[in-house]
């Protein structure tokens, strides 16, 4: 009686005889299918697997690490930048005096109709009124004040700081949590302006979400035990600026910014790391529900305040 060797053979290419196992799931494996490991050799499959299970990178608040790159603070320069462009060019059409008014900062088709704007009537030249705002309805200018901006000074200042302390957040916090931030404070400094403006006043620009980034970066630097003494001056220099007299700037948007940017921030930097996710995204939930809440209570107001009918 004899006994014949059976030859292993790549359980992929089963026609090639092999001597090497996958240190992981012991299948044989051929020159083709080996994968070089911290010990020994993997198949593909195990490889896989493992890549599967192996945790990315995080950020020390949950974020993912791509904010590295700075991609979101450049698409949105890049739109704010897009949107003043595009504005300028439609002011081509309106001779001299509009395209004044985009570049030095007066009055524009955009701002008329994308600016906060409390109503909800605005009187025309005629001296009749027309129903025009938010309160009558528009309330998309919540979002897209935000990125309009007076005139090419307004647009270049809040452009620079937005570079320089947005790189900074997004590394920190991770693309998607910087961005909910960013438009979310943004909202908070329109909802204030709708809260506490003049109904009569329009109100544009990123400052809110700007101060808001301020806001939440001033609570990031401090759990990271940073220093903010160059922070401090950058946020006291705009403060000066927004309560600097005659200087035309929405105070209430600025603040409401910054304090929606401190609130949020202070959820995102301070959440435990159990259920941080659920946390973090419970305090954005919690925030818009607030400022929802405000905006049917001050649009109930100024309906109830309209002189005529």
């Amino acid at each position: 009686m004899t006994h014949e060797q059976v030859v292993p053979v790549c359980y992929r290419h089963p026609r090639r005889e092999t001597h090497v196992k996958c240190v992981r799931c012991d299948r044989p494996i051929c020159p083709d299918c080996m994968n070089e490991a911290s010990v020994g050799w993997q198949c593909p499959e195990c490889v896989t697997e493992g890549r599967r299970t192996v945790r990315q990178a995080r950020t020390a608040f949950g974020g993912s690490m791509r904010g590295r790159t700075g991609l979101v603070t450049k698409v949105l320069v890049g739109v704010n930048v897009a949107v003043f462009l595009i504005g300028l060019l439609v002011s081509l059409t309106g001779g001299g005096g509009a395209i004044r008014n985009v570049l030095l900062g007066g009055m524009t088709e955009f701002h008329l109709y994308g600016a906060v704007f409390p109503g909800p009537y605005i009187q025309l030249n005629n001296g009749q009124f027309a129903a025009f705002g938010i309160a009558d309805g528009e309330y998309y200018r919540l979002v897209t004040s935000m990125f309009l901006h007076y005139g090419i000074i307004h647009l270049a200042f809040n452009m620079y700081v937005l570079w320089i302390i947005g790189r900074y957040l997004e590394r920190d916090l991770g693309p998607l949590r910087y961005l909910g931030l960013y438009l979310v404070s943004g909202l908070g400094g329109g909802v204030a302006t709708y809260l506490f403006a003049d109904p009569m006043s329009f109100a544009a620009g990123a400052s809110g979400s700007i101060f808001g980034l301020f806001g939440a970066l001033l609570l990031v630097n401090r759990r990271l035990s940073r220093d903010n003494s160059g922070l401090y001056v950058l946020l006291g220099i705009n403060l000066f600026i927004t309560f600097l007299p005659g200087s035309n700037i929405s105070i209430t948007g600025h603040i409401g910014g910054l304090v929606t940017g401190l609130l949020l921030g202070w959820a995102l930097s301070h959440a435990p790391r159990e259920n941080r996710n659920l946390i973090q995204a419970g305090a954005f939930v919690a925030v818009i529900a607030l400022f929802a809440a405000a905006v049917i209570w001050r649009t109930g107001q100024l309906l109830s305040a309209v002189p005529f009918t």
